[in-house]
């Protein structure tokens, strides 16, 4: 990995993220431990190093493990592991921008699109992150992003998943954009446009104040509104935008309770460094059980141990 990647993009890292940086860090020690574990096709230690390591961390590591060995880290835990395990310790070694790159290109690859885990990533990052993914995806897949998100989709949704992309933050007023929204339900049919633009273009504490608002003036919340006036994708696009701005770890909370391996690890690596946190106390709000409990009940061997270091503890 090129050290000047890591000066050149922001590491989504809060304080609420789960994995922190290793304090005695060595990767000299940590490269000589995974080329022995991985000889000896030892699990225990492969998670247990490679979950206790920041995302930088690991690509020092894999740095520092490919001018001891002359082999690439990567190729040596394909070789070493298999199953959930081997992918998910493959998706903690890639950078952050690139790990995104690659659920936003399996959710559309293959024969139809993955819907939900595109709007996922669209809906819960931000544009200036989204810009730096898509420069990410030209690289690693010599695509424009924009284009494939067209190519998987049409009409109002089409132009919803691109307003996603190019995310912005322009002024309004509450009061001017309720107005247009309510105005776009009043015709034979519901108007999509006012939506995407206002709900695309605002903050997100302009946006709550306009969704409190046109749930006064309906008297009906946002959800039953967009229920009764579209169908289709837009609708679906439109109600997990609504979810993300209102609350976006309540959203992701609800995602974790599909506990399809994808989702949950997808999720779970996304946002280690970042809220993984903010996502626990929403799963244990909305399930009245902690998430550490739940991947217990869901997952095992070798595979739950990794999951439950990223998780790191009960709530």
């Amino acid at each position: 990995m090129d050290p000047d990647y890591f000066k050149s993009h922001n590491m989504w890292w809060g304080t609420l993220g789960t994995v922190r940086p290793f304090s005695n860090f060595n990767p000299e020690q940590d490269a000589t431990e995974i080329q022995a574990a991985l000889e000896k096709k030892d699990a225990v230690t492969l998670l247990s190093i490679l979950t206790n390591r920041s995302n930088e961390q690991r690509q020092v590591i894999a740095k520092t493990f490919e001018e001891l060995t002359k082999m690439d880290l990567a190729a040596g835990l394909k070789k070493a592991l298999a199953g959930d395990l081997e992918t998910l310790l493959l998706e903690l070694l890639m950078p952050p921008l690139h790990y995104e790159a690659q659920r936003l290109q399996q959710a559309m690859a293959g024969l139809g699109t993955d819907e939900d885990s595109l709007l996922e990533i669209l809906c819960t990052r931000s544009g200036k992150q989204l810009q730096e993914i898509s420069a990410a995806y030209q690289q690693v897949y010599k695509k424009d992003l924009e284009k494939e998100v067209k190519g998987e989709a049409s009409g109002d949704f089409a132009k919803l998943l691109v307003a996603l992309l190019n995310k912005e933050d322009v002024s309004g007023v509450v009061r001017r954009d309720v107005e247009y929204l309510i105005s776009s339900l009043n015709g034979k049919k519901a108007d999509a446009g006012p939506w995407i633009d206002i709900l695309t273009s605002r903050d997100s504490d302009h946006l709550n104040d306009v969704l409190l608002g046109l749930e006064l003036a309906a008297g009906q919340m946002v959800e039953q509104l967009l229920e009764k006036s579209f169908s289709g994708d837009i609708r679906l696009g439109l109600t997990v935008l609504v979810k993300c701005i209102q609350d976006p770890y309540h959203y992701l909370a609800q995602r974790l309770t599909n506990k399809k391996t994808p989702i949950v690890q997808g999720i779970m690596v996304s946002h280690s460094e970042e809220d993984l946190l903010c996502i626990r106390a929403a799963y244990l709000k909305l399930t009245g059980t902690s998430l550490y409990t739940a991947l217990q009940k869901q997952f095992k061997g070798d595979h739950l141990q990794a999951l439950l270091a990223i998780c790191r503890s009960e709530d």
